[in-house]
């Protein structure tokens, strides 16, 4: 144990305090069996059994340790697109309903939701990074439209990326390498938004990266805005070269977190949301598009940090 961590940060300080008093005990022990080959022996036992109290304390500090410390590398939100795939205006509309259900669910969380761009929004809020990571990736949903006058089932998919957003980058990119323009916000917002240039576009030319900001008043702050949408996506650019060259590894236990990958199927005829990663299901779409997703969200995790395993095509139920 680094007793000197320990003692100085408050989750563990009583854990530091009760290893020095056993530290002393142990020495007290020690220095009476000293010369005294009848005390030794007796005392020996007690020892071992100090000893490892002193194991589990060192155990038990180690695990907070580690803990406040991936809490403190946490992200502290995600950017979220969401764009129609195949299906047409159904594929739009699964876009929005997904982007509503989200809103809910980080509304249930006291997250923030801002909208930045069309289909592009920014969460922050402690654990918000943990909640959507595994999010990523194609979503579909097979529903009878309601202009669908035959009662025919459609088939219809939208995107989803996620990209942290960190206090702290190690991407360095070089001004030269952005062209950056400016045009007029649309939607609402006042008449300021209407009139004046404050919309904000970056192109990242060695990537071709390009993102937009539009939901501020000001253009200073789309383009703050923009230039921190830019970071995650080089970010996440240079994370996919490193995975495609075979020079690093994601965790695998619920699939890649490509987003070309089709991650979970909305059955609206069954009631139905499958996990395609995990083989898990759950029921009560209307609730879960309501933004109830702590069942979904939940396993995932469990099953990414090794305290549960894949299942089956196991069925779950969302509480009324």
């Amino acid at each position: 144990m680094n007793l000197d961590e320990a003692k100085n940060n408050v989750k563990t300080r009583y854990l530091a305090e009760a290893w020095e008093n056993l530290a002393r005990d142990i020495a007290e022990l020690k220095t009476l069996a000293v010369g005294d080959p009848a005390m030794a022996e007796m005392s020996s036992s007690e020892i071992e059994t100090l000893e490892a109290q002193q194991h589990e304390l060192e155990a038990q500090a180690k695990e907070l340790l580690e803990v406040e410390a991936e809490t403190a590398a946490e992200p502290k939100g995600v950017i979220l697109e969401l764009r129609a795939g195949a299906g047409g205006d159904e594929a739009n509309i699964f876009a929005g309903d997904l982007a509503r259900m989200y809103e809910k669910f980080a509304a249930i969380h006291k997250w923030r939701w801002s909208p930045i761009d069309d289909g592009v929004f920014e969460v922050t809020g402690k654990g918000a990074y943990r909640a959507f990571q595994y999010e990523a990736g194609v979503h579909r949903i097979q529903r009878v439209p309601e202009t669908e006058k035959a009662g025919r089932i459609h088939t219809s998919t939208a995107s989803v990326v996620v990209l942290p957003v960190r206090e702290k980058s190690d991407v360095v990119i070089n001004p030269a390498d952005i062209e950056m323009d400016f045009s007029r916000s649309g939607g609402a917002g006042g008449q300021n938004v209407n009139k004046v240039e404050t919309a904000v576009r970056l192109v990242h030319t060695p990537t071709g990266i390009t993102v937009r900001s539009t939901s501020e008043r000001s253009q200073l702050k789309n383009r703050e805005k923009a230039m921190q949408i830019l970071v995650a996506k080089i970010s996440d650019y240079e994370e996919e070269q490193k995975v495609k060259s075979g020079s690093a590894e994601r965790r695998d236990q619920i699939g890649t977190g490509d987003r070309s990958e089709k991650i979970r199927t909305y059955n609206i005829l069954q009631d139905r949301v499958t996990d395609h990663r995990i083989k898990r299901s759950w029921h009560n779409l209307p609730k879960i598009f309501e933004g109830n997703l702590d069942g979904i969200v939940g396993t995932l995790q469990s099953v990414a940090s090794g305290t549960a395993s894949a299942g089956t095509d196991d069925e779950d139920s969302v509480d009324n």
